[in-house]
C-alpha cells in the first residue's frame, strides 16, 4: 500500500510541477509593443506587480514539488509535507486570484475607476496572461488532489504511509 501511495504521490506532484513551469514560463513569456496614435507602448509581466507574484509563487512551487520527491515517507520531514502542501497551495491560489482580477481590469477595463481595457491593443500578451492562468489554474486544481490524497493516507489506519 505504501508504494501505491508513493506512485500515486510522484505523479501527482510532477504534473503539479510541470503544469507550475508552464505557467510561470508562460507569463515570462508574456511580452507585446503596439504603436498607438505613434505613441509606442510596451506590455510586460514585469510591469505588474500580481503578474510578478504570480511568476515567484509558480516557480516556488515548481522547486517545492521536485524538493518533496527526495523526501522519504518515514522521515521526520515527510511530517510536515502535508502542512507544506497546505501553504503552497494557498500561495497558488492567491496568486491565480490576484493575477485573474487583474486580467480582468486588463480586459474589460473599469468604468467606474475610469480604467480602459488594453487588450485590444495587445491581444497577443493578454493572450499569454490567459495562457499562464489557464496552466496555474490546473496546478492548483492537481495542488488540491495532492492534499486530499496526502488527507486520505494520513486517515487511513491500514495504511503504512507514514
Amino acid at each position: 500500500m505504501a508504494k501505491l501511495y508513493q506512485l500515486v504521490s510522484v505523479v501527482l506532484r510532477m504534473a503539479a510541477a510541470g503544469a507550475a513551469a508552464a505557467a510561470a514560463i508562460i507569463m515570462v513569456t508574456s511580452h507585446e509593443t503596439t504603436s498607438l496614435f505613434s505613441i509606442e507602448m510596451e506590455a510586460k509581466y514585469s510591469y505588474t506587480p500580481s503578474f510578478v507574484f504570480f511568476v515567484v509563487a509558480f516557480a516556488l512551487s515548481v522547486a517545492y514539488s521536485l524538493l518533496v520527491l527526495l523526501v522519504s515517507l518515514g522521515s521526520t520531514a515527510s511530517r510536515l509535507v502535508l502542512l507544506t502542501d497546505v501553504i503552497i497551495g494557498m500561495l497558488l491560489t492567491g496568486a491565480v486570484a490576484a493575477t485573474g482580477a487583474i486580467s480582468d481590469v486588463g480586459k474589460n477595463g473599469n468604468t467606474h475607476a475610469g480604467w480602459l481595457p488594453i487588450c485590444g491593443q495587445v491581444q497577443a500578451y493578454c493572450n499569454h496572461v490567459m495562457g499562464a492562468l489557464i496552466a496555474g489554474f490546473v496546478s492548483l486544481v492537481v495542488y488540491f488532489l495532492i492534499i486530499m490524497y496526502s488527507l486520505h493516507a494520513v486517515d487511513q489506519p491500514l495504511c503504512a504511509c507514514r
